[in-house]
């Protein structure tokens, strides 16, 4: 697809997400790099009216939530391998556990780490109904295989993969085993390795 791709970001944000997924493609982009208390400005606002990072643009695309970027960069560049072909019947487990991480795992997950326990008895009305189910459904399906849809990986293992990361070292969530092992694996990827590198040379340095 033409068009440069642009990428708005804070190495203290999800961010890091997406600059894994820009680093899985290959394809090359040039960094914004946007400091938190300039999220709010006109200037950014026009990119991401929920004045928020990450967001991409791709030509006069723009594009912003994790999960939905990272399946975007997926479909942009299929050379990568990072999503099941169109007409494929895996790209249906691909979409759950995408959008798997995007609603129940991060809701859930940033309910707890806020003190939010949903209520005795209300669980159907709240999306993910329990942590303690969104955990153990998914602990299930990263001991499977070494990745969410087998042998491929993927944009959910990217996204999925991030929040569990995430989880264990912000302690929002236990570091079970199938956890431990499966972000061990992922994480060991030449483009997240790359992908850390580049963000963590750009976190403020705290002064002398």
């Amino acid at each position: 697809m033409d068009g440069e791709l642009v990428f708005y970001t804070n190495p203290m944000s999800r961010g890091r997400i997406v600059r894994w997924m820009l680093e899985e493609t290959g394809a090359p982009y040039r960094t914004e790099l946007v400091a938190f208390g300039a999220t709010k400005t006109p200037a950014f606002l026009a990119v991401n009216p929920m004045g928020k990072v990450p967001a991409l643009r791709h030509g006069e695309t723009v594009i912003t939530e994790g999960a939905a970027i990272c399946a975007y960069l997926a479909d942009a560049f299929p050379e990568a391998g990072l999503a099941p072909a169109p007409g494929d019947r895996l790209r249906g487990a691909y979409y759950r556990w995408l959008f798997f991480g995007a609603g129940p795992f991060e809701a859930a997950t940033s309910n707890q780490a806020l003190g939010f326990v949903v209520p005795e008895n209300r669980e159907s009305m709240i999306g993910y109904g329990r942590i303690a189910t969104v955990l153990d459904v998914l602990e299930e399906a990263v001991s499977r295989h070494d990745h969410l849809l087998g042998a491929q990986f993927t944009a959910a293992d990217v996204y999925v993969g991030s929040q569990i990361g995430f989880g264990m070292m912000f302690r929002t969530i236990a570091p079970r085993p199938a956890f431990e092992r499966y972000w061990t694996r992922i994480s060991a990827r030449p483009a997240a390795v790359r992908a850390r590198e580049i963000d963590d040379a750009l976190m403020p340095r705290e002064p002398a």
